[in-house]
């Protein structure tokens, strides 16, 4: 059902049982998956994919060019998956050619009243974006992360998995899988404990992690104190996703305790 209102483009491809409420405009490159709802006021351009069961409430704007001065016109794109919520006011520009060309969004994730995401972000699935969290360029958040309201991340930041940032933070260093982080330049405080239990995870796991956290993180020396790990705890599966989130960008800053980030 598309109400008389909207203005869509003869090319864009919407499935049948697409929903358009008042007043939204669908550019020529957009793609609507099945069953998705977009309830008024809502502007898609670019070339712009957006996948199954998706809500989409006012005000939306999805595939305006980035807000990057490097841009230069290049094609690009964004890829949302399904069984999104995007709140009122969200924004998430496409990528550019010095980060892909593609900002992606997985499935089940919630973003909230005025988030944005900006160019070549990738965002997995089961996230929760508080209201006014702003995503800078390049930024990539991985599954079952949480972030509070009106969080700044600071481009190319990682945030990994299952990983919580409180309310009013900035982000400018990277954050742990399973880590909490928070304060006014995000310091790490612990494990997101509250998220590992409702994730089901064993306690059993749960004391490696902790057992992890306690040795690595008990000085500056994050890096070296790896190798101080009992080689059980390294075995761990959730330990190896720190190890190797760790591992994969060693150039990029870390989320440490307060007294520790110094020296980075």
């Amino acid at each position: 059902m598309i109400h008389p209102s909207s203005i869509i483009d003869p090319n864009a491809k919407i499935s049948k049982d697409v929903v358009i409420g008042p007043y939204c405009v669908i550019g020529a490159d957009v793609e609507l998956g099945s069953n998705t709802k977009l309830h008024s006021h809502i502007n898609i351009n670019g070339n712009t994919k957006i996948g199954k069961n998706n809500e989409i409430f006012p005000f939306v704007s999805i595939g305006t060019p980035p807000q990057d001065l490097k841009y230069k016109g290049e094609k690009n794109s964004i890829i949302i998956g399904d069984n999104n919520k995007l709140r009122e006011y969200v924004n998430i520009n496409p990528g550019t050619s010095h980060g892909g060309t593609v900002t992606k969004l997985g499935d089940n994730n919630l973003l909230m009243v005025y988030c944005h995401v900006a160019h070549d972000c990738n965002l997995g699935d089961n996230i929760v974006l508080a209201n006014n969290v702003q995503v800078g360029g390049h930024v990539k958040i991985e599954d079952n992360a949480i972030v509070g309201g009106s969080c700044a991340i600071h481009q190319f930041s990682r945030i990994g998995q299952l990983a919580m940032v409180g309310g009013m933070t900035g982000v400018l260093s990277d954050v742990i899988p399973f880590g909490l982080s928070l304060g006014n330049r995000n310091n790490l405080v612990g494990l997101n404990l509250v998220g590992l239990r409702r994730a089901k995870i064993l306690k059993e796991d749960i004391k490696f992690l902790q057992n992890f956290y306690d040795v690595v993180f008990a000085d500056q020396n994050f890096r070296s104190n790896i190798e101080k790990l009992e080689n059980n705890i390294k075995a761990n599966k959730y330990v190896k996703l720190i190890i190797d989130f760790l591992n994969s960008d060693k150039k990029r800053p870390i989320s440490l305790p307060i007294n520790k980030n110094e020296n980075n």
